[in-house]
């Protein structure tokens, strides 16, 4: 097959047989000649034109999985949830969504290099921090939440709840990961965010579960 004369399609077309691969053998397991090898001819070449490193297509599979199932859109306008509760439903969307959590967790035992950190830490700021700011404000009009920093915990809370649970970047067991979530909802309740809940914390406990104990270790 010749290299595709649209490049948006030569992306999708890796995009997809990345996703597959990395869902069926895992990241670790996959190289870049294996999803070269699905590409019905495309060279190794046209992979690294659009993309640096197998790392920058896990990140990009992760992104585009989040626009087609994003959570925050699924709640944005259900009349009958205040924000608070739509918080706590975006986090359980997240979590039923089997095929992100499963490349989220694939994430942990990478360890980013400089220029994907700092993506990964624009793309928080550019793209989760205004969802998070919309359903903070939301919830203090409501009476749901009640924080002064609907700003600065938008821009905090995507930064805990990612970069800080890598455990490359933060060295952690899988127990000290769990605390770090249990000190954010000590800390967000603290601030009018009263997020974790029973059925929260059952959320929280499933994910870690998901998570090898490996990925953890120090």
């Amino acid at each position: 097959m010749a290299r595709n004369k649209y490049p948006e399609e030569t992306v999708q077309l890796i995009l997809d047989t990345a996703q597959r691969l990395f869902l069926e053998k895992g990241y670790d397991n996959t190289t870049i000649q294996d999803i070269v090898d699905q590409l019905g001819g495309l060279t190794k070449g046209a992979v690294y034109h659009h993309f640096k490193s197998k790392e920058a297509i896990l990140s990009a599979v992760s992104d585009r999985l989040f626009y087609q199932n994003n959570p925050f859109d699924v709640v944005k306008d259900r009349t009958d949830l205040n924000g608070l509760q739509k918080l706590r439903a975006v986090a359980r969307a997240h979590q039923s969504d089997t095929d992100s959590t499963n490349l989220t967790i694939q994430q942990l035992s990478i360890a980013p290099n400089p220029e994907l950190l700092v993506d990964m830490i624009v793309s928080n700021r550019q793209i989760l921090t205004p969802y998070y700011q919309a359903i903070l404000e939301e919830g203090n009009r409501d009476g749901s939440i009640h924080t002064d920093y609907p700003r600065e915990l938008a821009e905090l809370m995507p930064i805990l709840s990612s970069l800080w649970l890598i455990p490359s970047l933060f060295p952690a067991t899988k127990e000290q990961a769990k605390r770090k979530m249990l000190f954010m909802g000590d800390m967000l309740e603290k601030m009018g965010v009263p997020f974790f809940d029973e059925e929260m914390l059952r959320v929280v406990d499933e994910y870690f579960e998901q998570i090898p104990d490996s990925i953890y270790e120090n």
